[in-house]
């Protein structure tokens, strides 16, 4: 997961290329920045051009950017102040990739599933993505235990880029199967791209699910770019920050997979998704309230995990719901509109949460890397960042209400 490179190491990243820990959240934050103007026409390549060239254009485009990344740490190059920017124009092709791939799996499992198996094959496409964090919260702390190994944690995320790429070009060879798997695939009827766009901004129960699911997916997107710097001025290390990010998303698989198994089998996707939205909102307070205390590690570790594993459930369902209350809308529009207002919403909150933050002075318990700015005290960020997810949910539980209108055309 090529954005959260550089978070789960990002006071030694700061040190290796003499930058702040604000210029190397930028690293992360640019991915939600792009996303807001590339998503939408993410969604119009995907709906309108296919599901084919959008996956392969996103490989390419990883590829691309991963190995630009690497230009900035070839010595032989001798850029100087200017390794960083290399950096950054390989993240922004990056992110250029990322909607084109995570907007996909409502629209494969449309494609290629009958009705029976959307939410469960919805499930594992997306769950590709935390799938990725959960690498990068392990792998990036793991091969850098001191800053001179950048270069090699870079090399190390370039093998699955040019890895994915080479898979995507030779294996994927059309947009869907000769035989349509349902009713829906068969007699597709997806609106127009500007006439779906038109039709959500008038669908109310659309707008809700985009905001309160969108602030979830900020929320989580910044507890991921952010969980190292917010544990280690309170004596954690980037080995426990990381840990917390895999049981984080280990917790969030498990949970994808049974609740995505037991809504193909109920068809409850409001209320199974209303439940999972208020205890993840729990699980965040409890963490923000352990966080801002030293040796709390299991009960960390344990509010990481809960975290995870309701608020990370959420996802595919909330994805197939965004279609089934937009529906003829495309599923690429429909999904993708709500991952553009996220990252606006994402913007918004790790702008806010570092404005909140407050230097503190060099302390022998923090495990921050103290080289060049030290350490940030991160209370009042991260109690505003669980209040963002209890409000989200509150409204959502209280007003989201629709009818499974893809569902019923196909009865």
């Amino acid at each position: 997961q090529l954005w959260l490179t550089f978070a789960p190491v990002a006071d030694r990243t700061a040190s290796y290329f003499h930058i702040s820990l604000e210029t190397v959240n930028w690293l992360s934050l640019v991915y939600l920045l792009i996303s807001i103007p590339f998503g939408l026409v993410a969604t119009w390549v995907l709906d309108s051009v296919g599901l084919r060239w959008s996956v392969t254009l996103s490989a390419w485009l990883n590829m691309t950017g991963s190995i630009i990344r690497m230009f900035s740490v070839l010595k032989f190059l001798s850029l100087g102040s200017r390794s960083y920017w290399y950096l950054f124009v390989g993240q922004c092709l990056c992110a250029l990739a990322q909607p084109l791939v995570i907007f996909s799996p409502t629209k494969l499992a449309a494609l290629w599933f009958p009705d029976n198996q959307r939410a469960t094959a919805n499930m594992f496409a997306s769950m590709s993505n935390p799938l990725g964090i959960l690498i990068a919260n392990v792998l990036s702390p793991a091969v850098v235990p001191e800053g001179k190994h950048i270069p090699l944690m870079l090399g190390v995320y370039t093998i699955p880029a040019v890895t994915a790429c080479v898979l995507a070009t030779v294996g994927i060879h059309s947009n869907a199967p000769p035989t349509p798997p349902s009713a829906s695939a068969t007699n597709s009827t997806s609106q127009p791209f500007l006439t779906g766009l038109k039709m959500l901004q008038k669908n109310k129960s659309y707008l809700i699910l985009a905001v309160c699911f969108g602030g979830g997916i900020g929320v989580f997107t910044c507890f991921s770019a952010l969980l190292e710097q917010i544990l280690c001025e309170k004596g954690y290390s980037n080995v426990f920050a990381g840990l917390n990010g895999a049981l984080f998303t280990m917790c969030g698989l498990l949970g994808a997979f049974l609740l995505g198994l037991y809504v193909d089998r109920t068809r409850r996707f409001i209320e199974s998704t209303k439940i999972c939205f208020c205890l993840s909102a729990l699980a965040s307070i409890v963490f923000a309230v352990a966080s801002r205390f030293r040796h709390q590690a299991i009960t960390l570790a344990v509010a990481s995990s809960l975290f995870g594993f309701f608020g990370f459930a959420i996802y595919p369902i909330a994805m197939e719901l965004a279609v089934e209350c937009s529906y003829p809308v495309g599923e690429g529009t429909s999904t993708g509109l709500i991952f553009v207002v996220s990252q606006v919403q994402g913007v918004i909150l790790m702008i806010l949460l570092q404005a909140l933050t407050m230097r503190v002075s060099e302390d022998s318990s923090s495990a921050c890397d103290l080289n060049h700015d030290g350490a940030l005290d991160w209370t009042i960020p991260t109690l505003l960042l669980a209040g963002v997810c209890s409000a989200m949910a509150c409204f959502y539980v209280t007003f989201f209400n629709t009818d499974y209108k893809r569902l019923h055309t196909e009865i």
